[in-house]
């Protein structure tokens, strides 16, 4: 009973926080198309994460055959 209480406590507590009227600083970048580039700007971004982890996985996966041989 707590955990419902305490969960629906939070979730009423965000609506009230994602009420908000307006944004001026999405507007503005929206109306002079820089949104644009703050978007492939974190593309750009999230990719590289992606490919850096996919590397990781495949180095480690190697060292891991190795190990496994021996």
């Amino acid at each position: 009973m707590k955990k419902f209480l305490a969960t629906s406590f939070l979730l009423i507590i965000s609506c009230f926080l994602f009420a908000q009227e307006k944004v001026e600083m999405a507007d503005e970048l929206r109306a002079s198309g820089k949104i644009y580039v703050v978007v492939g700007v974190l593309v750009t971004i999230m990719v590289g994460i992606i490919l850096f982890l996919i590397m990781i996985d495949r180095k480690i996966s190697d060292v891991e055959k190795r190990i496994n041989k021996k």
